[in-house]
């Protein structure tokens, strides 16, 4: 599970319960069944008109996905990899078969029976990029439905407070209860505005960086595999997937592999 999302939401909502209480303010005057059923019922009919009633039903899936993240470790990523690089130059390819089912990620496991079964390295490389053009293009469809969702919202918002208003204004006779009318149909704006910046466009920005994230993995494992077909031995096949990431990581991951070795020579 990705902690980051969920320390963050609950940072922002803390941060609003927060500012509530501060304020002095009385959370019952913020709850309004009218101007909830609106914002929310109302931004997601508006999302479904823009996209399709599976993609909206797929919407728990999505948060899922989003709070759950499967992108590989790169230093795993990379450790795996050189070690199959030996395994290949000492046993020969072939000896990869059984060894990568252990590995609990598809797209490495596809990658490696390519080169196992003899495919050529250049639809090796076709293969594998389309697969990554086809899970961008995926994932591109929850992105998608959380930025509208986050767009909707407040424009939904807006209009539960014209409504609330145009009440408001038709009981001007009752000048007693304007400014609780007038609090009231701000209510609907103040969900509006919530929903998106605390919910919705979190989640899509959050989609939109593991997917990110997810495509860095894959092109490191099509480097990988084809690294280890062309018979690279392990120190190139691990200096091409370190192209992939950023210098501080490279030095944490030989600073890994230097105590794991100096470890195993005091073992040994």
């Amino acid at each position: 599970m990705d902690i980051a999302t969920i320390l963050g939401l609950v940072i922002a909502w803390g941060a609003l319960v927060t500012a509530v209480i501060l304020e002095g303010g009385s959370f019952g005057s913020l709850v309004n069944a009218p101007a909830f059923i609106l914002v929310v019922f109302g931004t997601i009919g508006a999302a479904i008109a823009t996209a399709s009633i599976k993609t909206v039903t797929s919407i728990p899936a999505i948060v899922r996905s989003a709070i759950k993240s499967n992108v590989m470790d790169p230093a795993t990523l990379i450790n795996t990899m050189v070690s199959f690089a030996r395994k290949a130059r000492r046993e020969g390819v072939l000896s990869l078969e059984s060894a990568v089912q252990e590995v609990d990620h598809e797209f490495f496991r596809k990658g490696v029976m390519l080169v196992v079964d003899g495919t050529p390295s250049v639809m090796v490389r076709e293969i594998l990029e389309t697969e990554v053009v086809g899970m961008q293009e995926r994932h591109k469809v929850g992105e998608t439905l959380f930025s509208s969702l986050g767009g909707f919202s407040p424009t939904l918002g807006i209009i539960g407070t014209v409504i609330g208003l145009i009440n408001m204004l038709a009981k001007l006779s009752e000048p007693g209860d304007m400014g609780h009318a007038i609090a009231t149909a701000f209510v609907a704006t103040l969900y509006g505005v919530l929903f998106a910046n605390l919910v919705y466009l979190p989640i899509a920005g959050k989609l939109k960086t593991n997917t990110a994230a997810e495509v860095v993995a894959c092109e490191m494992i099509i480097e990988g595999v084809l690294s280890i077909q062309a018979g690279d031995n392990a120190r190139i096949v691990e200096t091409r997937m370190m192209a992939f990431v950023p210098p501080a990581l490279r030095d944490k991951i030989e600073t890994g592999r230097s105590s794991t070795a100096s470890e195993e020579a005091l073992a040994a």
